[in-house]
C-alpha cells in the first residue's frame, strides 16, 4: 500500500496508520475532519441519554459524497455495527476519504460512508450497543414471534459462568471443550452465535424490538440515500473472524441473482452466509434483512467485509469476560481495564502491517463495488 492511485498528482500521501484512532472521539473528529476535506455532506444523529467516557456526545455520522440529486446508484460503506469493531472500520472510512474515492464516481452514482453504527459500544469498548443487543441480530419484524433461541440456552450458563477466575469458569470451560468435542466446532459457533433472543446478557442477543440503531439506519436510507437510487452495494466492516486481516467478503443474500452479482463484482473469494460457506455461523436478523425491508425496491448487493484478529477460541474468551463483567458490579478496576484490553485485541490490532492490509482489502473492494455500480 505505498501507492496512492486515486491521490492527486504533486500530493503527499497520510501514512496509512494516522486514518485510525485510539478510542471513538478521535474516530468521530478524524472522520468528521476527513469528510470536510473531501466536500463530503455530513449528516448527524445524536444517540440519546447516553454519553462517553468522557462525557463525550454519541451519534452516527454520515458523510456523502457524489451526485445526490438523480443517482441511480450507490455504495453504502458502514463502520461499528458491532461497536469496539469500529476502530477498524472508522479508520478504513478515513482512509477512503483521505485517498479521495469519491474521484472514481460516475454521474450517477453516490458514496455513502456511515460511520459508527454503534456508538456506544464503540466509546465504551463493548460489542454490543446501550441495551446489551447484537445490532446484527436485531433487523427482525417484532410484531412476528421471535426466532427459537433453544441452542443458546442450552451454552449460555457455560459462556458467562458465576465467576470468571473460580471453579465455575473452570467448570464452564471444560463442558464448551466437551460440546465442540462431541458435536463439532460449527455446532458450537452456530449455538452460541446464530443469534438469542431470551437471555438480555447474554452474547449475540437480538433484543426484543428494534434499537435505536436499526431506526436510525432506517433514517438514513429514507432522509439521505436519493429516492432516485435503485442499486445499492454495502460493505458492512466487521473484525475477529478468519485469517490475520484478510478480510472475507461475506454475502448476505435472498436471491440467485444477489450470489451471481457479488461473484461478478467481487470474484470467487465471496462466500454466501445462508449457505454456511463463511467463517461466520448462519444469523437471524441481519442488517441486510432490515435494508430490503426499508428500501425493498433496492437492487441489494449486502457483503459483510469481515477481518481477522486473533484465533476463535481468544476471541469468544474476551466476549465471554465482558459480558460476565456487564452481569455484576463487583469487578475491581484493575479486572475491568484488563478484559477491556482482552476486547479490544480481540477485534482491533496496533500493527501497521495489519492496519495497511485492512484498508487495502477495504479499497480494493470498494473500488470494485464503485466498478459494478457504474
Amino acid at each position: 500500500m505505498g501507492s496512492r492511485l486515486l491521490w492527486p498528482a504533486g500530493s503527499e500521501a497520510m501514512p496509512i496508520a494516522e486514518y485510525f484512532s485510539r478510542d471513538y472521539a478521535s474516530a468521530r473528529q478524524r472522520f468528521q475532519a476527513a469528510a470536510g476535506r473531501a466536500g463530503g455532506a455530513l449528516t448527524s444523529y445524536v444517540l440519546p441519554g447516553h454519553a462517553g467516557p468522557a462525557g463525550e456526545a454519541l451519534a452516527i455520522d454520515v458523510a456523502r459524497l457524489g451526485n445526490a440529486a438523480g443517482a441511480q446508484s450507490a455504495l453504502l460503506v458502514i463502520s461499528g455495527t458491532h461497536g469496539i469493531e469500529g476502530f477498524a472500520g472508522s479508520g478504513c472510512q478515513v482512509g477512503l476519504l483521505e485517498d479521495r474515492l469519491h474521484e472514481a464516481l460516475t454521474g450517477s452514482t453516490c458514496l455513502l460512508l456511515l460511520h459508527a453504527l454503534n456508538p456506544y459500544g464503540f466509546a465504551w469498548l463493548r460489542r454490543v450497543n446501550e441495551d446489551g443487543v447484537d445490532l446484527n441480530r436485531n433487523f427482525l419484524d417484532f410484531s412476528q414471534p421471535l426466532p427459537s433461541s433453544k441452542a443458546y440456552e442450552g451454552v449460555h450458563d457455560w459462556l458467562v459462568p458465576a465467576d470468571w477466575n473460580g471453579e465455575a469458569r473452570r467448570a464452564a470451560d471444560a463442558a464448551l471443550l466437551g460440546f465442540a468435542q462431541s458435536h463439532g466446532m460449527p455446532a458450537l459457533q452456530g449455538a452460541i452465535s446464530g443469534g438469542q433472543y431470551t437471555r438480555a446478557g447474554g452474547l449475540f442477543y437480538g433484543g426484543t424490538q428494534a434499537s435505536w440503531s436499526a431506526r436510525t439506519l432506517a433514517r438514513v436510507l429514507t432522509e439521505v440515500l436519493p429516492a432516485t437510487v435503485r442499486r445499492l452495494g454495502v460493505l458492512d466492516l466487521h473484525t475477529g473472524l478468519g485469517p490475520p486481516a484478510y478480510g472475507e467478503p461475506i454475502l448476505d443474500c435472498s436471491r440467485p441473482a444477489d450470489r451471481e452479482r457479488a461473484l461478478r463484482w467481487y470474484g470467487a473469494d465471496v462466500k454466501d452466509l445462508s449457505a454456511g460457506e463463511s467463517v461466520s455461523a448462519r444469523l437471524v436478523g441481519t442488517m441486510a434483512r432490515g435494508v430490503e425491508r426499508v428500501r425493498p425496491e433496492l437492487e441489494l448487493t449486502f457483503i459483510g467485509l469481515e477481518f481477522g484478529t486473533r484465533p476463535m477460541m481468544e476471541v469468544l474468551t474476551a466476549l465471554r469476560a465482558d459480558h460476565w463483567l456487564h452481569a455484576q458490579s463487583g469487578a475491581s478496576a484493575s479486572v475491568r481495564a484488563q478484559i477491556q484490553q482482552q476486547m479490544r485485541e480481540a477485534f482491533y490490532s496496533e500493527s501497521a502491517a495489519w492496519q495497511a492490509g485492512v484498508y487495502g482489502r477495504t479499497a480494493d473492494l470498494a473500488l470494485r463495488a464503485l466498478r459494478g455500480l457504474g
